[in-house]
């Protein structure tokens, strides 16, 4: 016989049903976040950059699996926000907090050709890992040298192989330009999304005098219109452009190289890409190249830039090591693209995964019955 017995426990109240919404909400929410630090997010392509082979419309799943997922710098954030709170506009992080940052191990590195979201590197006023998402094709890797001639991109002396669908604008002079001439252009796939229905409209070379329609589009569609009877010419429009190195940034010109290169978007380079534990030799002709990883991605201290060349605690600096590696990125879209051969190099610690598919897209400017691209649908990003 049992003199003191346990008296069993009473049994716990049943949960309310609000408070089984709010764990289960909780819940959601730290798995969501766990699975979007760590293995996949979603991304909307916004802008033209990347046509022919993406399109604006398009929603991608891009893997941080196959880099490594990165911790976060910056701690103190909203979950599931980047920048700002949903329809308040206000910002949804603090950098009061910043941490050192670590990338876990991936299935692979960013390999030529890639089709990379990284953080736009020149955001200055943000913490890195909250940049603005930017999606381009990696033409060269650390290590390359990359040139461009007559927008054909060579690597190491040898032309490098295309991919995807890369586009290039042209002058169609087209002397009566038509309903016939719209419908070849919305069939090819050429689109305008400036204009309400989202097709180029007719208007006047201002060299030339002639009329017709400037179009960007994929080699095999400019054969096609080269072949019509009302095109009369086809002739690749260069837009000038100051580029990097000549303009370190946007907004810095402290940096502006001592020798300009005027390079152009289809004629750049060579150009060196930046190699982890590579020591450079600084000197006035290439300092403007190197100015904004020492000053900026490497987070050196008292970096200056005086009579053309990098300073540090007031003293020029001859050589430097490079800390991490770097990615030059284009756009397909080769003349409506601002890419690395406006703001320079991609550090590794930005790059936050590979685009793999293509899950949605939506047709901005057709209707709601033409709306859905069904073809495009769980297509893989190439």
């Amino acid at each position: 016989m049992t003199l003191f017995a346990r008296r069993p426990a009473p049994p716990r109240p049943p949960k309310s049903n609000s408070r089984q919404w709010l764990d289960s909400l909780l819940f959601a929410i730290v798995a969501a976040s766990l699975l979007r630090w760590s293995a996949v997010e979603a991304y909307v392509i916004p802008s033209e950059s990347m046509e022919h082979s993406l399109l604006v419309g398009d929603y991608l799943f891009v893997s941080k699996l196959h880099y490594g997922p990165m911790t976060p710098q910056t701690p103190l954030q909203v979950p599931l926000t980047h920048q700002t709170l949903p329809v308040l506009g206000i910002k949804s992080y603090s950098d009061l907090i910043q941490l050192p940052t670590y990338r876990f191990p991936g299935f692979s590195s960013v390999q030529r050709n890639d089709v990379v979201v990284f953080h736009v590197p020149h955001e200055q006023q943000r913490p890195a890992d909250l940049r603005t998402f930017l999606i381009k094709r990696c033409i060269a890797v650390a290590g390359d040298t990359l040139a461009i001639r007559h927008g054909q991109v060579f690597l190491n002396g040898q032309p490098a192989p295309v991919a995807g669908q890369p586009q290039t604008t042209y002058f169609m002079e087209v002397p009566a330009p038509n309903d016939e001439v719209r419908q070849a252009l919305h069939e090819q796939g050429v689109a305008d999304y400036t204009q309400p229905d989202g097709l180029p409209v007719a208007g006047t070379n201002a060299e030339t005098g002639k009329t017709g329609y400037v179009i960007s589009c994929p080699a095999s569609v400019a054969e096609y219109f080269r072949k019509q009877p009302y095109v009369k010419a086809l002739t690749v429009v260069v837009p000038p452009a100051e580029l990097f190195p000549d303009v370190a940034d946007f907004n810095v010109s402290a940096a502006a190289s001592a020798v300009p290169r005027r390079w152009q978007l289809d004629d750049y380079g060579p150009l060196p890409v930046p190699k982890k534990g590579q020591t450079i030799t600084l000197t006035p002709a290439n300092a403007a190249i190197y100015y904004k990883i020492v000053s900026q991605y490497e987070h050196n201290a008292g970096i200056t830039w005086q009579d053309g060349m990098i300073q540090q605690n007031g003293r020029p600096l001859t050589s430097y090591t490079i800390k991490q590696n770097y990615y030059f990125m284009m756009g397909d879209n080769r003349h409506n693209s601002e890419d690395s051969r406006f703001w320079g190099f991609v550090p590794e610690d930005h790059v936050v995964g590979k685009a793999v598919f293509v899950w949605l897209s939506l047709d901005p400017h057709a209707d709601w019955l033409h709306k859905v691209r069904w073809s495009r649908l769980f297509r893989p990003v190439s």
